[in-house]
């Protein structure tokens, strides 16, 4: 069997990826994967912004998980964090807990994760590898140019209330696997890193939707102090979500379900050419579903007669 130590050159240590020319990734490692800690250099009038994501088995996902799907989503989830606040992933770090020294299982799983790390230009400098319960836990380090990261806090009154993709896509993929394109929404997130960087100076707010639409707009909400309004008839969503006959269960998927990993974000009315020609660039839907209100942090959906509607809240680790 393998040691810890073999597993980790076999399989996640590199060699540092050559720059090209143009390339954002101008690598900033001093040092990477084998020393107790890595060395990086981050860039000239850039803030660092830095994000953790656990994944836990029987938790986030199912025993028995495509592994290379899983290298996909520990990295994905984690680079919608950066997406939401603007910045250009840089760096990463892996901790992973197996219960066995599993080498295709590995090799598979590696697969999927550099794959995803190399579209981004991110560099794997680091981690930790042990015995136990399986578990993923993947640290990312970014880069946003002083004074331009996208925050929480910000939303303002009249602003209008934007999402991006579609939503319900992977809590139908929780509940029917067996709908392909369900499933890969759920498996497969693709994470919104490039509209996050381009939204600078845009977007008054912003935030990645892993826990609901519902419940993460209320977290905009409440950083911001305002209240919102959302008409649930202009919320994009799939066509099997839409195709549910079930409202009511349509409803939750689309405002509660979470993993969609898209962006929720608030600009100002006269933002709006600029919101639809960026949508226009980057071939991704954009959608104005709503508005900012003056008043506490609360959100009323409307359904398509104006009747506030019912909204569960959206995920909790300790809530049932």
């Amino acid at each position: 069997m393998p040691s810890e130590f073999e597993l980790i050159r076999k399989y996640f240590e590199r060699a540092p990826r050559q720059a090209r020319p143009g390339d954002r990734a101008e690598r900033g490692v001093a040092l990477g994967i084998g020393d107790d800690a890595a060395l990086l250099r981050p860039s000239a009038g850039m803030e660092l912004a830095v994000s953790t994501d656990l994944l836990l088995e029987g938790r986030h996902f199912r025993a028995g998980a495509d592994p290379r799907k899983l290298g996909h989503k520990a990295l994905a989830v984690n680079l919608s964090d950066m997406a939401a606040m603007g910045a250009a992933p840089r760096w990463a770090t892996l901790a992973i807990s197996l219960p066995e020294a599993d080498e295709a299982w590995l090799g598979a799983f590696s697969k999927g994760f550099f794959a995803l790390a190399e579209r981004f230009g991110v560099e794997l400098v680091g981690g930790d590898t042990t015995r136990g319960p399986l578990s993923l836990c993947v640290t990312i380090l970014g880069e946003v140019p002083t004074g331009l990261a996208l925050y929480r806090a910000g939303a303002g009154p009249g602003d209008d209330i934007w999402v991006s993709g579609e939503l319900g896509g992977a809590a139908l993929g929780l509940l029917r696997p067996d709908i392909a394109a369900a499933a890969r929404f759920l498996d497969e997130p693709e994470p919104r890193v490039e509209l996050g960087e381009r939204l600078r100076g845009i977007a008054s707010a912003a935030i990645d939707i892993s826990d609901g639409f519902a419940q993460d707009l209320g977290h905009i909400l409440e950083r911001s102090g305002v209240g919102a309004i959302v008409e649930y008839e202009l919320l994009p969503r799939p066509v099997d979500v839409a195709r549910i006959r079930d409202i009511e269960l349509q409803a939750r998927l689309v405002l509660s379900g979470g993993d969609d990993y898209e962006l929720v974000f608030t600009a100002p009315q006269e933002k709006r050419a600029d919101i639809a020609a960026l949508s226009s660039e980057l071939t991704l839907a954009l959608s104005r579903v709503g508005s900012i209100q003056v008043g506490e942090p609360r959100l009323l959906v409307r359904d398509a007669q104006g009747r506030p509607m019912a909204v569960d809240h959206g995920f909790d680790h300790f809530q049932p």
